[in-house]
């Protein structure tokens, strides 16, 4: 068996159950099974593959979602890391971002406000909350960002948001479309709950974040919000949040 903590959390049996279902959907008619044997850390999925195929698995695994680098010991500074948001609610100054540093302690990333506020909107000193409120920024949303500094002994680590990820945010702003971020659904389900609700028409695109995070977006004139209700009644596990251009270009 090859065991890997992969770039991908869960927060219960169900979401459990979702990614395995999901991690072992592409490989067909190889000979191998995956399944998640543990959790570390704030949530993180240790995986396991067995069978004769178990190498091409695991390898497939790493390139598509990535590993957890565990220790701070292979980063260096404008590193590239995977990572899911904590949380700001006990703090105005900055964004921590969850990257899968677990060993020998946990350690957050950070964004700090003033670098936020430079990159999302203009350099304007708009407090946290707010810019959370416009971008959809809630807990367990992934993000991709870069790391600028290390705090002394392995104390923390600072970043930025990864320029890929400002451009993903460039053009969902150009497009002047309303966004509803879903976490903690599959695709599949997904697709159910918008034909069940007859919202097929409503949502024009299912853009993926993570295993169990999409961005959905909406029509034209479709307020991603209202579709909050009708989404959330078919499942009440999900969580939600909205990006909303209007906001920011009222700003």
């Amino acid at each position: 068996m090859i065991k890997l903590t992969l770039l991908v959390k869960t927060h219960s049996i169900h979401e459990s159950k979702q990614i395995e279902k999901a991690l072992n959907a592409p490989f067909g008619d190889l000979k191998v099974e995956a399944r998640i044997v543990d959790r570390i850390a704030e949530g993180w999925v240790q995986v396991g593959f067995e069978g004769e195929d178990e190498n091409i698995a695991a390898t497939y695994a790493t390139n598509e979602f990535g590993v957890c680098p565990a220790s701070m010991d292979s980063l260096k500074q404008m590193t590239v890391l995977k990572g899911y948001i904590t949380g700001f609610e006990d703090t105005s100054e900055s964004l921590s971002v969850d990257v899968g540093i677990f060993q020998p302690k946990i350690v957050h990333a950070t964004i700090p406000l003033h670098d936020l506020q430079a990159q999302l909107v203009e350099g304007r000193k708009i407090p946290l909350k707010k810019i959370a409120e416009i971008y959809g920024l809630c807990e367990d949303l992934p993000l991709e960002i870069r790391v600028t500094r290390f705090g002394e002994n392995e104390s923390g680590i600072e970043a930025l948001l990864s320029d890929d990820q400002v451009k993903k945010f460039q053009t969902w702003q150009a497009s002047l479309l309303d966004r509803l971020v879903v976490l903690g659904l599959s695709l599949q389900d997904i697709r159910n709950i918008l034909k069940n609700e007859r919202l097929d028409r409503d949502v024009i695109d299912i853009e993926p974040l993570g295993l169990l995070e999409y961005a959905l977006t909406c029509k034209l004139g479709t307020d991603a919000a209202g579709l909050i209700p009708r989404i959330g009644r078919r499942v009440r596990r999900a969580k939600f949040a909205v990006f909303n251009p209007k906001k920011l270009l009222r700003l």
